[in-house]
């Protein structure tokens, strides 16, 4: 490169060089720290052990490969999840944008015009002109105006990084949720299914010993009406299977709304154990409280950006290259210059303070906002960890109900045939037995779900497979 552009492109490094080392010195405003939490010492009667449940990953925790297989499907083509992917990607270009207005900006033009003049009308001129030259421009951040833009762009892209991992959490819930639900109520339609077959044997039988002589005409009426009323069952039944499966194809994207295979209630797996770990876990494990953090950080590193935006701002502009009015000569012409300007706000009617105290305000929120989801992290997770203890109590008093009524069904079945008992208590006990089969298939059910809250409660669901 020619000597008279190395020495003025020198000279401006050297400036620049001195300036950017001037530039990070000072950066006017509040670091962000993390608020008071008053954290407890434990959670819901647990122990203060730092194991926790959330240190399983989703696939070891739902070990069925069916319910494996679904939550993946929706993981890859849930809609809710591609939207945040790609706001993800669009935040992730934010920050790149934000961060380089950090450095200097360098552009090349060249530029070249034929310009006819007249002066008079006798005096008819054409006045060519090329020029070739690079504009170096920046803005000193000598506040930490810049800076602090950059710092809330990286917060904004982390909160929606940990947004997009919070919804992977809720789709990895929602779907071993529905899941559950979905065969529970399968489980269900086999129970009455079973259960029709046993009234339709009823009627035959109440139909044979009345032809025998051996009851009245009201057994039989009584086995015709309990076949008819365990009939209404299967419609209302039926609708929800329906309304669930389509829920189902919701969160897989897709409007396939039938599963083909499933694993019974009784065949899924549960750890022995439910870990809950320590309180202050919570707020590293859980990505809706990182994302309420990262925000609360975005909007204090705004208050920044509006505080500094009421001081001057300094800039430096270079330009060097070529110029002249002929092709040949256009290398052999060499022009630069370097600028300063110094951009101060003198009055505006008071619109900079009122917007500094705008973020001030929208930072006193952000923080209310961000402890509201610590607190409502808490009361999940304790709400959930009792869940899960009453719901295995549920199911024990459960089991032991339908091995109770099962029992009686058997006995009032003998002794009915044995002319003991009436043909009521017969019905009553098999009403028993069928309510006492769907509530322990209920309890089941809610055992497993108990189990889905706690460990989304926990904030377990968004590790990638």
């Amino acid at each position: 490169m020619n000597r008279h552009i190395l020495k003025p492109l020198f000279q401006v490094v050297t400036v620049l060089t001195l300036l950017v080392v001037l530039s990070t010195s000072c950066k006017v405003g509040k670091k962000y720290t993390r608020p008071e939490l008053n954290l407890p010492n434990k959670l819901e009667e647990m122990s203060i052990d730092t194991s926790t449940i959330d240190d399983l990953a989703w696939w070891e925790l739902y070990t069925d490969t069916i319910l494996q297989n679904l939550i993946n499907e929706a993981l890859e083509n849930n809609k809710d999840m591609l939207i945040a992917t790609a706001r993800l990607k669009q935040y992730m270009a934010a920050k790149r944008i934000a961060s380089a207005d950090l450095y200097p900006h360098l552009k090349a033009d060249f530029h070249a015009e034929n310009e006819m003049e007249n002066f008079g009308g006798n005096n008819e001129e054409i006045s060519p002109e090329l020029e070739l030259k690079g504009t170096l421009s920046w803005e000193l951040d000598l506040w930490g105006n810049i800076r602090w833009g950059r710092e809330a762009a990286i917060a904004e892209y982390l909160a929606t990084q940990e947004g997009q991992r919070a919804l992977q959490m809720t789709i990895v819930a929602e779907v071993a949720e529905t899941y559950f639900i979905l065969i529970a109520q399968y489980d269900e339609l086999e129970i009455i299914s079973q259960t029709l077959k046993a009234r339709e044997a009823g009627v035959n039988f109440a139909n044979k010993r009345f032809r025998g002589g051996l009851t009245s005409e009201t057994s039989v009426q009584q086995a015709e009406v309990e076949l008819a009323k365990t009939m209404t069952l299967l419609p209302v039944l039926e609708r929800k299977i329906r309304l669930t499966q389509n829920s189902l194809a919701l969160l897989l994207g897709t409007y396939k709304s039938e599963i083909d295979q499933w694993t019974g209630l009784d065949e899924q797996e549960m750890p022995d154990q439910l870990p809950a770990g320590l309180p202050a876990q919570l707020l590293e494990r859980r990505p809706d409280i990182r994302k309420a953090e990262q925000e609360l950080i975005a909007a204090n590193a705004q208050v920044g950006v509006a505080t500094t935006d009421r001081f001057p701002r300094f800039s430096l502009t270079s330009s060097f290259g070529r110029e002249n009015d002929d092709l040949g000569e256009l290398l052999k012409s060499p022009y630069w210059f370097i600028a300063g300007d110094i951009l101060a706000p003198v009055f505006q009617g008071g619109k900079l303070k009122a917007r500094q105290k705008v973020t001030e305000a929208l930072l006193e929120q952000q923080i209310y906002a961000y402890q509201q989801t610590v607190l409502t992290a808490f009361q999940e997770t304790n709400a959930a960890i009792m869940t899960v203890r009453k719901a295995q109590e549920v199911y024990q008093a459960q089991s032991n109900l339908e091995a109770a009524s099962r029992n009686y069904q058997k006995l009032a079945r003998l002794q009915y045939l044995n002319g003991v008992i009436n043909y009521l208590d017969l019905l009553d006990a098999q009403r028993s037995l069928l309510d006492a089969e769907i509530q322990l298939n209920n309890a089941k059910r809610d055992e497993l779900l108990s189990m889905v809250f706690l460990y989304k409660a926990l904030g377990g669901g968004w590790t990638q497979q």
